[in-house]
């Protein structure tokens, strides 16, 4: 008995996959997310908090330290935790610093200064971990958030449980995605009715916006705004590539810096939203085609992403552009006309090119990365196009693209197990020498 994909079971998975992982955020994720924390802590508490204790995981030290805090002009997790606890909504989640006042942010910009704000490193929990504990008087009022970034699995006021649930193990969540493939989500991309993805504009209209602000301002390593100038010059041609990683570079050079503008992040990640996006939308607009074509090649990009991000885990020593932007390479090859087989070409291109590229945390050089990384990304699909692909014959890529895809999860998760200590350790030790 034949049937459309439209009366597949998977169809409502992908729609609700989507809508959870395409969504809103305010800031860099893991210092939000810490934020997130603060804000439920003092909620807990019930008053303003005299002082502050943040635990965290070694991933999210190193995914904030370096980040600019929308609004404050500084980076860390501290003034986010503080930001979090004296002025955050929790109900916002990711937006938690959403229209806070300047007086808060002064008042926190004072708790930080006064050092009544403390981080520790925590060993031996999830790579995703983030303790919160406010503290007045006598009372407490403590969080934890472990696997996602709004995950909260603990709440206690006064060291009695008033919350508690099952953290939910990577393992768990990979089962979310065992009857996933490639060609599935071909085959939904294919038939999905364009109103159940229509959501999709919203997430295009805030990355675009925060691109042209990178453009604007003079943001963080300027990686954006130096190509314009340099297309001004004529030193840089304004074809599709340069356009594309100008425009990505830039939002992302926006975000890192503190723009208090949203983005629609994916997978946990504004940068990963931001260059899955804008690089499929600038090619559909340099191309002319359609909103319908544009949505289905969005909605590609995202799903193939967050599968391959199902492999790798939250956070990783391989940085996450890698799948955001073999997401975005599909998305341009689908806009081009690419067919299956193709698309599959264009995945094993991007793994033989930025794969085992580093996350050394949350910073302003990330837009340097997706520069490079959306450059890769159109240049695979250029060359999948004219059927110039990698084989198996390549390192770990496998002429079966859903091995391909477990390859790079494998990489991520066993391979480079001993790069994510090293680059932690690294990171520490310069800290040491300032202190």
């Amino acid at each position: 008995m034949s049937y459309t994909f439209k009366e597949h079971t998977m169809y409502n998975d992908f729609l609700c996959k989507l809508k959870e992982e395409f969504v809103p955020a305010l800031g860099c994720t893991e210092p939000i997310a810490v934020a997130y924390a603060a804000a439920l802590s003092r909620e807990i508490l019930n008053e303003e908090p005299e002082k502050i204790k943040l635990r965290v995981s070694g991933n999210i030290f190193k995914n904030g330290i370096g980040v600019g805090i929308p609004g404050s002009g500084m980076v860390g997790l501290t003034i986010a935790g503080a930001m979090g606890a004296l002025g955050g909504n929790p109900k916002y989640e990711l937006e938690v610093l959403d229209g806070i006042s300047t007086d808060i942010i002064e008042k926190s910009k004072e708790f930080v200064n006064q050092n009544l704000v403390s981080i520790d490193v925590k060993s031996d929990v999830p790579k995703l971990y983030i303790e919160c504990t406010c503290y007045s008087g006598n009372h407490t009022g403590r969080v934890i958030i472990e696997n996602r970034h709004t995950n909260v699995v603990l709440k206690e006021k006064n060291g009695n449980v008033i919350f508690k649930k099952n953290s939910g193990k990577a393992d768990t969540v990979r089962n979310d995605f065992k009857e996933w493939n490639f060609k599935k989500i071909y085959n939904f991309v294919q038939e999905v009715k364009i109103e159940d993805i229509e959501f999709l504009q919203k997430g295009i209209t805030l990355n675009n916006n925060i691109a042209r602000e990178g453009l604007t301002g003079n943001y963080g390593l300027q990686v954006g705004k130096s190509m314009m100038l340099s297309m001004e010059k004529g030193l840089l041609s304004k074809d599709l590539m340069n356009k594309s990683i100008m425009l990505a570079a830039a939002a992302s050079d926006a975000r890192m810096a503190g723009s208090s503008m949203p983005v629609m992040s994916n997978c946990g990640s504004g940068n990963q939203g931001i260059s899955v996006t804008i690089p499929v939308v600038v090619v559909a607009q340099e191309l002319g085609a359609s909103q319908d074509k544009l949505l289905r090649a969005m909605t590609l990009a995202l799903l193939v992403s967050i599968y391959m991000k199902s492999f790798v885990g939250q956070l990783s020593a391989l940085c996450g552009v890698l799948l955001s932007t073999t997401g975005a390479a599909c998305g341009i090859t689908y806009i081009m006309g690419g067919n299956l087989e193709q698309l599959g070409m264009t995945l094993q291109n991007m793994t033989g090119s930025v794969t085992g590229m580093i996350c050394d945390g949350a910073k302003f050089g990330c837009s340097h990365k997706i520069s490079s990384s959306v450059g890769a990304a159109i240049q695979s699909s250029l060359l999948a196009m004219n059927h110039n692909h990698l084989n198996g014959l390549n390192g770990i890529i496998d002429d079966d693209i859903d091995a391909t895809i477990r390859n790079i999860g494998r990489l991520a998760t066993e391979g480079m197990e001993v790069t994510d200590d090293v680059i932690l350790q690294t990171m520490l030790d310069k800290i040491k020498k300032f202190e």
